[in-house]
């Protein structure tokens, strides 16, 4: 066949050829080949086609060849040669759910171990984990609580978030201990277009701080206090300070089962001050607990990637992000309810609701 090739086009393929250049779904190659054909069929030279499609010649002529003897069903891939698929996908989930064997000395397959493994090439293997879902390199944990009044302090708890008491205020109070003051061995390389921020891997540390927080579930408001340990002590003067802070109104607080909150002293002040219920989580289940949700919210945003010269450094960076927290808070709103949780919190089920 000669190289210059006559493209005649009738109006349905028009029609069509039309369309597959408008699609914003169809592949772009075969977009591409019906603007080929069209602007061959107005008279377009080849040079012009290969400029405005940015096509080589040889592919434009090729795809002129190809519709002027095939048609519109020319245009489409052809089937590739290779090597024919000679295993099961099946065979390969199934590889993939059992462990590796010992002699390997891994914990877990790789898309080429197991390809060799089974004499097959890397990439249909992660092709067939990507249709199954398969993640062998992935890892989660779960840990059942063993408390014997489970059901009663989840519903305990969760009816405080979902129906909190009339005329009174739902807190729930923890600490997050051994907040580290870490200096950069270098000053932070700011963030530049195209670029993040850098750090130093290595740091200085000047020491650690204890976060005591109480957030007000209602209003997402958040009573702060930072001590240098954690014992009942400092507990016990938190529990004072958020008294005083919530003068005359009846306190419910919800807090873990850490020795610090149940201390003889911590129950005798307690006694005097009717006003103020404790509601201890389950054991295990400090996820019940909405503060931690707070809690992972200022290490991303103020700690995480701080750099801080001193404890005093680190304390008054914590402060000024809790006042700011304190303009702009909201409400915790919690929705699962207590029927909901209970069964994936028992040892009848394969994994518990903690993503701890």
């Amino acid at each position: 066949m000669p190289l210059t090739v006559g493209v005649q086009v009738s109006e349905r393929d028009r029609e069509v050829l039309a369309s597959w250049t408008r699609s914003p779904s169809l592949r772009a190659g075969l977009a591409q080949r019906a603007r080929v054909v069209l602007l061959a069929a107005d008279g377009v030279g080849t040079a012009e086609i290969v400029r405005r499609v940015t096509l080589s010649k040889p592919a434009v002529i090729g795809w002129k060849r190809r519709y002027a003897a095939e048609g519109l069903a020319g245009l489409d891939d052809r089937p590739k040669s290779g090597r024919p698929v000679v295993i099961d996908p099946v065979q390969i989930v199934l590889a993939t759910l059992e462990p590796p064997p010992e002699q390997l000395g891994v914990t877990h397959w790789s898309s080429r171990l197991l390809a060799a493994h089974l004499g097959i090439s890397d990439f249909t293997v992660s092709r067939t984990w990507k249709k199954w879902g398969l993640q062998p390199w992935r890892v989660q944990t779960f840990k059942f609580s063993t408390d014997p009044e489970l059901e009663a302090k989840i519903r305990d708890v969760v009816g405080l978030y979902l129906n909190p008491p009339d005329k009174a205020i739902v807190l729930c109070v923890d600490e997050k201990s051994q907040v580290q003051a870490l200096d950069r061995t270098a000053p932070v390389l700011p963030l530049r277009l195209g670029m993040p921020e850098k750090q130093t891997h290595d740091y200085v540390r000047h020491g650690t701080t204890t976060l005591f927080a109480a957030l007000e579930v209602a209003t997402g408001r958040v009573t702060d206090a930072c001590y240098p340990r954690h014992r009942h002590e400092e507990f016990l003067h938190f529990l004072k300070q958020i008294a005083k802070a919530y003068p005359r109104v009846k306190l419910h607080i919800v807090a873990d089962n850490y020795a610090t909150h149940k201390h003889p002293a911590v129950q005798a002040w307690l006694a005097k001050n009717p006003r103020i219920t404790m509601h201890f989580t389950p054991t295990s289940g400090s996820w019940l607990n909405m503060v931690e949700i707070f809690f992972g919210i200022i290490t991303r945003q103020a700690i995480r990637r701080g750099t801080f010269t001193s404890v005093k450094d680190l304390i008054g960076a914590i402060g000024i992000f809790i006042d700011a927290w304190n303009e702009r808070c909201e409400p915790f709103i919690w929705t699962k309810t207590a029927d909901q949780i209970i069964p994936r919190t028992t040892r009848s089920k394969v994994t518990s609701i903690a993503g701890h």
